[in-house]
């Protein structure tokens, strides 16, 4: 089988450390957004548009070597959780007994060029050739079961893989129908999807599949110019040392994130909350309820997370932009953009 270029680019990574998450300066909006999708992958998923060279890319692979690990079935294709037989594929869930291991939370990255039987999966040729045997060879969709797919450039994703996105985040199983072989396997993932809006913009459908959205951008102040690029020069000159300057920090993070996950059931959510985030969806005229219900996922892992147990109308502020922005319809006429009209929205009623 032919090596993918991202494979190959992986495994050249893979012998020095990654950038760790918690050194990352100037991003502080996309950070947390990443942060809230670990702590409660419901919200959705999570759309960085914006300049390049922001390091969106980079923020991105440095969260997910900060990841705490999950348990996962042994010799499983798609990692089931061993808890949680509802959700495994049907082998595991017809097994007499299951093994578990602990495995780290898989991120998987899907190239642009990837063809249909990279993503969904593929009809095992070496074996249906030498055995007579028709197995499925599982994609990408399948290592990505419990964990995160990240889409760089995802503006300029072919037609037919939105689509077969669409279906599955919809439904959670990728179904898999050839040669007379019919698979059905859980793909439940957390949709990471970074790019630059000068080069094309993302379907509606699309767009409305990722939980939350926001725009990263150039810094314009020396200071933060200056030490974000003292760190980067840093990192590549001596990267286990700088590694090794934040693992106090990346430790204490990850316990927090796995803190936030065992205590989200917790989180009261009160009646005037609910309300008024309704009446902020129904200002902006948002299609559906997906925006409220992000807002309130967003609200309550952002409350856990900085160890609240009562979700606050400043909490339902703060994650009200990055929940809204990219849900309403564009008005052509309008030169601020759809952000502007969420902080006016929040700031009439919400309140400053």
């Amino acid at each position: 089988m032919a090596i993918q270029k991202s494979d190959l680019k992986n495994r050249v990574l893979s012998k020095r450390p990654v950038f760790p998450f918690s050194a990352i300066e100037g991003q502080q909006e996309l950070k947390t957004c990443l942060i809230l999708t670990a702590v409660d992958p419901l919200i959705g998923g999570l759309l960085a548009m914006g300049d390049r060279g922001t390091g969106k890319s980079t923020t991105v692979r440095a969260f997910a070597a900060l990841l705490p690990p999950i348990k996962a079935v042994k010799g499983c294709p798609y990692h089931c959780d061993p808890t949680s037989p509802q959700t495994a594929c049907d082998e595991c869930r017809n097994a007499a007994k299951l093994v578990s291991e602990t495995i780290p939370v898989p991120v998987v990255d899907l190239p642009l060029g990837a063809t249909e039987d990279r993503v969904a999966g593929a009809l095992d040729l070496e074996r249906a050739l030498s055995r007579g045997e028709k197995v499925f060879e599982p994609g990408l969709l399948a290592k990505a079961n419990r964990g995160f797919l990240y889409i760089d450039e995802v503006n300029l994703l072919e037609d037919h893989l939105v689509d077969l996105l669409l279906d599955v985040a919809a439904s959670g199983e990728n179904l898999f129908e050839r040669e007379g072989l019919s698979v059905r396997h859980p793909a439940r993932f957390v949709l990471i999807g970074s790019g630059n809006p000068e080069e094309g913009e993302l379907r509606p459908q699309l767009l409305d599949r990722f939980g939350l959205s926001v725009e990263v951008k150039t810094p314009q102040d020396v200071a933060s110019w200056v030490e974000i690029v003292k760190r980067r020069d840093f990192y590549e000159r001596e990267p286990e040392r700088f590694y090794a300057q934040w693992q106090d920090e990346e430790k204490a993070l990850r316990s927090r994130i796995e803190s936030g996950r065992k205590r989200l059931g917790d989180v009261v959510v009160p009646d005037a909350i609910q309300e008024n985030t309704a009446k902020l969806c129904i200002a902006l005229k948002t299609d559906g309820l997906r925006g409220q219900l992000t807002i309130i996922r967003a609200a309550r892992a952002l409350a856990v997370f900085e160890k609240q147990k009562t979700v606050s109308l400043n909490h339902v502020k703060r994650m009200a932009l990055s929940s809204l922005r990219h849900r309403l319809r564009r008005n052509p006429l309008e030169e601020t953009g759809t952000a502007a009209r969420v902080e006016r929205a929040i700031q009439d009623i919400l309140g400053p």
